[in-house]
């Protein structure tokens, strides 16, 4: 017979109580301080809640035992699980049904006659009549809509599998805003719970932050306070901060120093910084190559470009908040230290364009100039349409302003069409060579093979106001989507995996012109330097020469050695 909730020992009524009773059947350990530290979040007052330890601390174990302590204060209760898989969910439940049916406390919670009795669903005894069980699991893939529930746990729903590019973490994310709908209306106790590792700096978990969740976060080694609050933004739990213990294990009884440093050599340093102190900045610097901060960002002339330029990441050069900075944190523009040389002429010019095709709004652009192997960009951008009169006269336009010797089009998308249809207005205002360019490689791993080196080399020179004008023109799409329209965001945002960013107009076209003179780029600036000024020195000793034998009567082609 199922006791009434006035009936419960009231010392049951604290969740930590109640986990202590079964890690005991379970022949664990007592809990850990971590561990109640996690109970006590779990059963608190917060709503929304986001929950991030630590592989391995019993996260999942633990919030299984939550839901068996719930039904037994509120048999009423429905419960639903969802995981990244099927599989895990259904693991989860599992081990709810293992905790009713071995540990005598919930012997009462067994499902009777007539009661569903499954790992997909089950209900417990003196659960009244509903169509919602009282838990059930479910993939994240699954059909969410039509599920009740008056808490709604996350159980790991972001893996690297469904997270690794933006076309995919947009698609998980409008998933999980279905468990808003799902909830039991008018519960004052209802409830998400999200426990997970971020796989990503764009983490869903990043987002329900945004969405006024509350995140806890329990990493595996104690951090400063100035550290929480510059990695984590404060969310790390107290007892996982002491500046006197920094390094050293939060779970000294289960994991000792000794076993986190052979972990983080098995892992490797990204894989343990994501894991084990959940931190995804180390991740993402080795998933995203392409950094703004390698980035030259200084004024770049149409006409004229100093000889050599000299990078130094020093905070005295950062740009400030006049120049708009969307990429990671930590990630920032810098001047050049010093430009070396005399201002001359730039080698040539070209204007890339990557049309908007079906299904996109943008056509891409990047004007991009070369000299002594460094690459200047004055402009680039993205521009509404593609085959329409007004887009393809401001193309013409910006081939015009800044004087370039070849305009350059992605032949992709329409078989070279776009070249037919640009080519009378470009006569028409800017007469100039027209080529085009057809790609077969994956087109993240070619973007990123052509500006890695030329940016890791500190040779692309952008002037500020093509990030100012970059920022400006995003501001007219939707909020939801309209970062992922910006040159830089994209660039910052690029991995290898196809299909990595929803957008990359702009950033493909910027790819498209530095390809152009990718092989160009194998000479030495300190080479050219050298040649130009020899090449100076003879013309003056000709001219010393041609001066010193007319004065004689003679010439200077007379002269033997």
């Amino acid at each position: 017979m199922n006791p009434n909730k006035a009936e419960i020992p009231e010392q049951l009524k604290d969740f930590k109580n109640v986990l202590w009773v079964i890690w005991k059947h379970l022949n664990l350990p007592d809990p850990t301080p971590l561990q109640y530290d996690l109970a006590d979040v779990l059963q608190g007052d917060e709503k929304r809640v986001v929950i991030q330890a630590f592989r391995g601390c019993g996260k999942s174990w633990l919030t299984s035992a939550f839901v068996i302590w719930n039904l037994l204060l509120d048999p009423s209760k429905n419960f639903l699980v969802v995981s990244a898989s099927k599989t895990r969910s259904d693991d989860f439940s599992s081990f709810c049904l293992k905790l009713i049916h071995e540990i005598p406390l919930f012997a009462h919670l067994k499902p009777s006659d007539g009661q569903r009795f499954s790992k997909i669903s089950f209900d417990v005894g003196g659960a009244p009549a509903s169509h919602a069980p009282s838990v059930k699991s479910l993939g994240i893939s699954s059909q969410l809509t039509g599920s009740r529930a008056n808490v709604i746990i996350f159980d790991d729903c972001e893996v690297v599998n469904n997270s690794a590019t933006m076309l995919m973490r947009e698609k998980l994310s409008e998933q999980v805003k279905e468990a808003d709908a799902i909830l039991v209306p008018d519960d004052p106790e209802a409830k998400i719970i999200f426990l997970g590792t971020p796989q990503t700096h764009d983490s869903i978990y990043t987002k329900l932050t945004e969405r006024g969740y509350k995140r806890f976060i329990w990493p595996a080694e104690h951090i400063t306070p100035a550290h929480n609050d510059r990695v984590y933004d404060g969310d790390v739990r107290p007892i996982c901060v002491n500046a006197e213990k920094e390094g050293k294990s939060t779970e000294p009884l289960r994991f000792s120093d000794i076993d986190l440093s052979e972990r983080k050599i098995s892992y490797g340093s990204a894989g343990y910084a994501m894991q084990f102190l959940l931190d995804s900045k180390l991740s993402d610097v080795e998933k995203f190559p392409l950094k703004i901060s390698d980035l030259i960002v200084t004024t770049v002339n149409k006409e004229l470009a100093p000889e050599k330029y000299v990078w130094a990441r020093d905070p005295d050069l950062e740009w400030d908040s006049s120049v708009p900075n969307v990429a990671f944190a930590g990630e920032r523009y810098y001047r050049p230290m010093k430009a070396l040389g005399d201002h001359i002429e730039y080698t040539g010019s070209v204007l890339a364009i990557d049309p908007s095709g079906r299904g996109k709004d943008e056509t891409g652009y990047a004007v991009c100039k070369m000299l002594n192997g460094y690459l200047y960009v004055p402009e680039a951008g993205g521009l509404q349409g593609g085959y329409d009169e007004e887009t393809l006269t401001k193309l013409a336009n910006i081939a015009k302003e800044h004087s370039v010797n070849y305009v350059i089009t992605e032949s992709n998308f329409g078989d070279g069409l776009y070249t037919e249809v640009l080519k009378p207005v470009l006569n028409r205002i800017y007469p100039c060579s027209l080529e085009e360019v057809r790609h077969h490689t994956q087109k993240e791993q070619r973007i990123i093979d052509t500006l890695e080196p030329v940016m890791a080399g500190h040779r692309l020179v952008i002037d500020p106001e093509v990030i100012k004008k970059d920022f400006e023109t995003i501001q007219k799409y939707a909020a939801e989507t309209r970062m992922h329209k910006s040159l830089f965001y994209q660039m910052s945002r690029l991995t290898r995996e196809r299909g990595a960013l929803t957008h990359d107009d702009r950033l493909d076209a910027l790819a498209i012109a530095v390809n152009y003179w990718v092989e160009q780029l194998a000479q030495d600036a300190e080479v050219k330097m050298r040649e130009r000024r020899e090449d100076l020195l003879n013309n003056e000793l000709q001219k010393f020469q041609d001066a010193y034998f007319k004065s004689r009567g003679g010439s200077a082609q007379t002269l033997t050695w």
